[in-house]
């Protein structure tokens, strides 16, 4: 099974960006939160959600093409790299989400670049985020535009889940990760 330390590792091998890098990180700690929503194992879905974009500093343009192959070469399990390429499905892959990890790692994706444009926003960043905070940028569309709302309101819908209940959930994951996230504001 794939642990946090060895996503990290993998991950290393492939992303050197700082912005790529904290996504990782955020998708991670969401992941965290989602697993244990659903009372599956914490560490491993955070591995999952660290190592979501393996290829896509190398391979922006061809996504999740370049992932199967080394990942499983690597010892990941097959429904662990089928996970990986779950969060492209529609977009980028064919794979369509069906387990609670897949389908999370597919919402919280794109819902981790609001949550965190919204704490950069703000004196305390992340630490003190309401959801009722986040839902108004939500709804603002102009609001970190290039995150794809129909795609988290598609996820939520696969998770049967409301938005605000996953933002939520994602919002109190990431909390622990702040400093890491760079996300503690400018008022520490």
């Amino acid at each position: 099974m794939l642990t946090l330390a060895r996503a990290k590792e993998l991950n290393a091998t492939m992303v050197t960006e700082d912005h790529l890098i904290h996504h990782a990180q955020s998708v991670s700690a969401a992941m965290g939160a989602m697993a244990k929503h659903f009372g599956a194992d914490v560490e491993h879905w955070m591995a999952i959600g660290y190592l979501h974009d393996y290829d896509y500093e190398k391979y922006p343009e061809e996504h999740l093409q370049h992932t199967e192959e080394p990942l499983l070469a690597a010892g990941l399990e097959p429904e662990e790299v089928r996970a990986i390429l779950s969060h492209g499905y529609g977009i980028c892959t064919d794979v369509e989400p069906v387990t609670d990890m897949e389908k999370s790692l597919f919402t919280v994706d794109e819902l981790t670049g609001i949550i965190g444009a919204c704490a950069r926003m703000r004196p305390h960043g992340l630490n003190d985020l309401e959801v009722s905070s986040f839902m108004k940028k939500f709804k603002d569309k102009k609001f970190a535009a290039k995150c794809d709302r129909e795609l988290i309101k598609r996820g939520c819908e696969m998770l049967g889940m409301e938005v605000r209940d996953v933002a939520a959930l994602c919002i109190e994951g990431m909390k622990p990760y702040a400093a890491e996230l760079g996300l503690m504001g400018t008022e520490v």
